[in-house]
């Protein structure tokens, strides 16, 4: 058998869709149903199933349940259990109408149930439906893997961050979430939050990784990170990544004006830069780096106090210190999470 894991080298387009059944009548119903839209392979048995998934990868199955050698539930185990098959969607087409035979499909890991007799425009129907919704699987992957290497690009040289952008995009979520924006646009800002420093590619390392202070043309080159990290993520028109160069390009604006790049101040900010500031503030003051001990929760409750109306939005410091307990789990559970980590790789 080839060792190629399953979906490696076909698109979901070149993928067939795989119609199980022992009866011949009812695959050429399928067949009449899905002919003209998409590549289709067909198995009568369970152990056939076995060897046509290996053959022919397909981007979804549609299995009986009642089969000679191998009924479509146990079929249906086996794929799921092979890392190589298991995230292709299978939908069980079947006679066997109760509940519990319901109940059994989706037990092994099916993602609908069909009942016979076939009904073509049904069929049609559900497959497109689950076909989108890989796609849909896909895509939101897609997204996540380029949230994660910008973030990370933003912080390559930072060899002591950490868990720090994840850390402070949850409580980015956490504190948008107390002050009533919906779940849609916290899940955005949650995302969007760890890419604020994408900018940090485009600074020499001279400056970036100066040992001591900046003099005063190597601070003016730093602050173009903010430009060029706006520049970079607003390539693409998504929300996502629209939502990520305000924020990339705001961060290190402060309530008072005194920030950069633009010298915003008060609500001519975005409030998602004004909610990141906190967040990202919080935990790079929490955090112990080589060249400053971690300030005690006293030390950094204080100074968010004193800065509010300066540096930060007040009306938020007041919302993230109401939250503060639940701003403490998060670090706990990424504390926890780090220190797992560590022993997994030791």
């Amino acid at each position: 058998m080839s060792s190629r894991p399953i979906g490696e080298s076909l698109t979901m387009s070149s993928r067939p869709i795989l119609c199980v059944d022992d009866e011949p009548y009812n695959l050429g119903i399928l067949r009449m149903a899905l002919k003209d839209r998409h590549p289709l392979a067909f198995s009568r048995s369970g152990q056939e199933t076995l060897l046509a998934v290996e053959k022919h990868n397909p981007a979804l199955i549609l299995l009986d349940v009642q089969m000679p050698d191998m009924n479509g539930y146990e079929v249906c185990r086996r794929l799921k259990s092979n890392q190589r098959s298991r995230d292709i969607p299978v939908i069980f087409v079947t006679g066997m109408t109760q509940e519990v035979d319901e109940k059994a499909g989706f037990e092994v890991g099916a993602v609908d149930y069909i009942t016979k007799p076939i009904s073509v425009p049904i069929v049609q129907a559900r497959v497109q439906t689950h076909l989108s919704l890989v796609q849909a699987d896909k895509l939101e992957k897609s997204y996540h893997d380029a949230i994660h290497m910008l973030g990370k690009a933003g912080h390559y040289n930072d060899t002591d961050t950490g868990a720090h952008i994840w850390r402070m995009a949850a409580y980015s979520r956490s504190l948008a979430e107390t002050i009533g924006w919906s779940e849609k646009r916290c899940h955005l800002l949650e995302l969007a939050a760890p890419m604020h420093d994408t900018g940090k590619i485009g600074i020499p390392d001279a400056v970036l990784k100066k040992p001591g202070k900046l003099n005063a043309d190597e601070w003016l080159i730093m602050k173009t990170h903010a430009s060029i990290g706006h520049g970079i993520l607003t390539q693409s028109n998504a929300p996502l990544f629209q939502l990520a160069g305000e924020i990339a390009l705001n961060h290190h604006e402060k309530w008072d004006g005194s920030g950069y790049p633009n010298g915003l101040s008060s609500i001519e900010i975005p409030q998602s830069a004004r909610i990141v500031t906190i967040a990202d503030v919080f935990d790079a003051l929490a955090m112990e780096r080589p060249y400053k001990e971690a300030w005690p929760l006293e030390r950094i409750l204080q100074f968010f106090k004193e800065n509010a109306n300066s540096h930060f939005d007040s009306h938020l410091v007041e919302a993230f210190l109401d939250i503060m307990p639940k701003v403490l789990e998060i670090r706990s559970e990424w504390e926890a999470r780090e220190v797992e980590m560590k022993y997994s790789l030791a």
